[in-house]
């Protein structure tokens, strides 16, 4: 199974970055592969939000599954997040796409056409931070599924 990060907006040299490469790199399970999406042009909130839903879309894979992390979306034990993607994993689903929005959020119609939408609590978080945030926990998945003790409930 692959897993795709589509996250807008580049990130350079900063600690969220190497966060996130460091638990990327202790993943085995999964092909994880990040792709940066940048939107140029100036546009209003509503406008800009339609844009990088269509550049988001179009990165993910056609016949895989779609997450939208979401600050309204189901707030999930990592032990519910764990079941879900082995339960992916046993139908065979080819690619999770993972998809970060940038600073306008993401649009309510990528968010209704999602298969998941999840959310890493309630507070807004900085969009580097939850690739280093996703990072960890699919890593933690990963490690759970594996029957290794990196996780406790």
């Amino acid at each position: 199974m692959r897993i795709l990060i589509a996250a807008i907006g580049r990130a350079r040299g900063r600690p969220a970055t190497v966060l996130y490469e460091h638990y990327v790199s202790r993943i085995s399970a999964w092909h994880v592969a990040l792709r940066e999406i940048e939107i140029r042009k100036r546009l209003p909130p509503a406008q800009l939000r339609v844009a990088e839903a269509e550049a988001l879309l179009d990165a993910r894979a056609p016949r895989g599954v779609t997450v939208a992390l979401d600050r309204d979306g189901e707030v999930a034990t990592t032990a519910a997040f764990a079941r879900r993607m082995q339960d992916w994993q046993q139908d065979a689903v080819p690619e999770i796409s993972f998809f970060i929005g940038g600073a306008a959020g993401l649009d309510a119609a990528l968010c209704a056409q999602a298969n998941w939408r999840l959310a890493f609590g309630r507070m807004t978080w900085p969009h580097l931070m939850a690739r280093a945030m996703l990072a960890e926990q699919l890593y933690r998945v990963q490690q759970m599924l594996a029957g290794h003790p990196y996780h406790r409930e």
